[in-house]
């Protein structure tokens, strides 16, 4: 199967491609660049400049966007044509030490946001990640002890949640049972180990059966396991380090793939950084909108 370049984008860290079904768009950030970028598929694409680095967003319920950052979590306003976002703090987080940043996250099925911190450095290999989730105080912590929390996606019905954790001393993606009520991940149990498998596991989505579609970083393939976890099928992409996943198109059957532009040589991957689609022959799902907020802006729920 082909893999369509729909943007040279370049991005240096093309992450959390989110599709708007209203406005037919992709939705994405360019982490070190500070960027949220639009595609559509007449090929138009406009840029916003960010205050801080944007691990993950998610549609506003309220209109707009969301944004976990560096410091906390932001609802952002874009102007029309591009140019610079404004930011208004929801909830701020207390990172456990200096140089973190928030990484992957998504909403659940109910409209909160749930997102992972991590060390910028990946070669300190620090386990200082937190999984948070925002709600009526603010950031709740879920889960501690990540390196690179990732991954992150829901089961169709909500109740079972998926997270890995991408560094290479790590690439475990783990099952959770998941408490629709209060909003809380439980029974944490091995889904897919990813170390015997080509790439590290990075970004994912769940279709419309139920399969978890995760990016196979270093390895230039997007892989789909079934929800018993087993391996289903690969698909190649042109660059080696695809970041994250998202299904849009008007018939939700368009896999849209991210992806990461590292420095030195790309004579072989001279793509890289770019937004690629993939027909992968089935749907996904529309993605949920942030609509849970916090009733003033709190600091970090050291809670579980």
């Amino acid at each position: 199967m082909d893999a369509e370049l729909l943007l040279d984008a370049r991005n240096a860290v093309g992450e959390s491609p989110v599709w708007s079904v209203a406005e037919q768009a992709l939705y994405w950030s360019d982490i070190p660049n500070r960027l949220l970028l639009r595609w559509r598929e007449d090929g138009s694409v406009t840029r916003w400049t960010l205050p801080e680095m944007a691990g993950c967003i998610a549609a506003d319920g309220q209109g707009g966007w969301i944004a976990a950052m560096e410091s906390g979590v932001f609802r952002l306003t874009l102007p029309a044509g591009g140019g610079a976002a404004a930011a208004t703090r929801l909830a701020a987080v207390r990172h456990a030490a200096g140089g973190m940043r928030f990484n992957d996250g998504r909403c659940d099925r109910q409209g909160r946001l749930l997102a992972g911190t991590m060390v910028m450095d990946m070669g300190l290999a620090r386990p200082d990640g937190v999984l948070y989730a925002l709600d009526g105080r603010g950031l709740r912590t879920l889960e501690q002890g990540f390196i690179t929390p990732n991954g992150m996606a829901f089961s169709p019905d909500g109740r079972t949640m998926y997270l890995s954790d991408s560094h290479p001393q790590v690439q475990q993606v783990w099952a959770y049972d998941y408490d629709t009520d209060s909003g809380t991940p439980r029974n944490r149990r091995p889904f897919v180990d990813m170390r015997p498998l080509p790439g590290r596991p990075d970004g994912a989505a769940v279709d419309a059966d139920g399969c978890y579609w995760i990016c196979g970083n270093d390895a230039g393939l997007v892989h789909r396991f079934t929800p018993d976890g087993r391996l289903d099928r690969s698909l190649a992409v042109p660059v080696k380090k695809p970041a994250m996943c998202a299904f849009g198109g008007a018939g939700l059957d368009l896999l849209l793939v991210t992806s990461i532009r590292p420095g030195g040589d790309l004579a072989d991957q001279p793509l890289a950084g770019g937004l690629f689609a993939l027909r992968p022959g089935v749907r996904g799902l529309a993605e949920p909108a942030c609509t849970v907020f916090p009733t003033q802006d709190f600091t970090t729920q050291e809670t579980a």
